[in-house]
């Protein structure tokens, strides 16, 4: 295998080769989507429409989608667990929001800052084309904005900081090892 191939992942006749981490990654997501199928045979509590399948299954298909571009994109482990790590963060503060909400409950307008908070996330992948020196100056500006949301509910009278503190510290290590990665890259340039 060259070192090209190496570094997209493809083998000697230039076609894709999956990651052995693939198959339990998509049964992962999929046993995900079926546990609230699962909760409603045995309680009320869990009353999911099929509505809320369809919208759990695209936000798991974008994470698993995410982690596997991650890992086209780069050979680099620490490329690639920071993808995971921002896509699962990503998918929680989604999932919070529509759950029930982190500022107040799922009804609260404030709650929409979030999504600015991922729009920062998304359209910074695309300006800085993806690369890890750019994406770790993009999950410092997301951690920015998740800080901005959490003062400006703070000033609308509701307490989020121990939660702001938890994806800070995830958008905060996954610019760590996007960093990193761009060192390891221009270590090998």
């Amino acid at each position: 295998m060259t070192a090209d191939n190496e570094k997209t992942g493809n083998d000697k006749t230039g076609k894709r080769r999956g990651g052995w981490w693939q198959i339990p990654m998509w049964a992962t997501l999929g046993g995900l989507l079926l546990l609230p199928l699962a909760a409603m045979q045995f309680t009320a509590e869990v009353d999911w429409g099929p509505e809320d399948f369809a919208i759990m299954g695209v936000l798991l298909a974008i994470v698993g989608g995410g982690v596997e571009l991650g890992a086209r994109l780069s050979g680099n482990a620490a490329y690639r667990v920071a993808v995971a790590l921002a896509m699962v963060a990503g998918f929680l503060l989604i999932w919070m929001n529509l759950a029930v909400g982190i500022i107040g409950d799922e009804n609260n307008p404030l709650n929409q800052m979030y999504a600015g908070v991922l729009m920062v996330g998304v359209a910074g992948a695309f300006v800085v084309n993806f690369k890890a020196k750019g994406l770790a100056r993009v999950l410092i500006a997301m951690t920015v904005a998740q800080v901005v949301v959490a003062g400006v509910a703070q000033a609308a009278g509701h307490f989020t900081w121990i939660l702001t503190a938890g994806f800070v510290s995830i958008w905060s290590m996954s610019s760590w090892l996007f960093a990193r990665a761009a060192r390891d890259e221009a270590a090998k340039a």
